[in-house]
């Protein structure tokens, strides 16, 4: 590994255990408080708004196997990157998770792993995950990616997080990331519907880098 690629994939770390760290904390302290969800949402969108913008010049800042898969669906990356930016995020997840394992407890950490709601089956979830990862992909091409686009950071991705959350944290706990659900699981051993977010998630991606990446961000002629 270059030392490029290296420093890409450190920041990369970084941020994703900062949301996996941050959202299993905030569902902790926040899940049972009327209006909690709105708590949550802010959570994980402020955190991916600021490690974002502050990863971005770096890596991109994509912190979600789901955006790098977008991305390299698009062109944008290759599949070294695809690979090194995985590895470098479940890794970031994982300690993350281990973390609130030492910090919260188990019980803790598992109830922050984004699992279904009371009667949502699976083939749902997985709709639902699709369309929240959509959106943020979509929203990541259109405001980090195409060259055309004005650079806000990373306000408006984090915003689409949180609006995602207040509309699927119900149905999915709208994880909308591979890595937010991996590295809790596999601190905890929650892996209840667990290839849902990543089926979910990974079709979500790929449709946004075919739809933006291949298409929308292409000139007229």
């Amino acid at each position: 590994m270059n030392e490029k690629l290296l420093k890409q994939c450190v920041a990369e770390f970084i941020g994703t255990f900062a949301l996996i760290l941050v959202g299993v904390g905030a569902i902790h302290h926040l899940g049972d408080v009327p209006g909690g969800l709105l708590g949550i949402a802010l959570a994980h969108g402020l955190t991916i708004a600021v490690m974002v913008s502050a990863t971005a010049a770096i890596s991109g800042g994509h912190l979600n196997p789901a955006v790098t898969f977008g991305v390299w669906i698009g062109g944008k990356v290759d599949f070294k990157t695809l690979l090194n930016y995985w590895i470098a995020q479940l890794a970031g997840a994982t300690a993350a998770g281990v973390l609130c394992v030492n910090l919260l407890g188990i019980a803790a950490t598992a109830g922050g792993t984004p699992d279904l709601g009371k009667d949502f089956g699976a083939g749902r979830g997985i709709v639902v995950e699709a369309v929240l990862t959509f959106f943020l992909v979509f929203v990541v091409y259109g405001t980090a990616v195409d060259a055309r686009a004005p650079k806000i950071g990373g306000l408006a991705i984090g915003l689409t997080v949180a609006l995602d959350i207040l509309f699927g944290g119900p149905l999915t706990g709208a994880a909308m990331n591979p890595a937010r659900t991996f590295g809790p699981a596999l601190a905890s051993g929650h892996w209840n519907n667990h290839l849902v977010y990543w089926l979910g998630p990974l079709l979500g991606g790929a449709l946004a880098g075919v739809v933006y990446g291949r298409f929308l961000i292409k000139e007229s002629k």
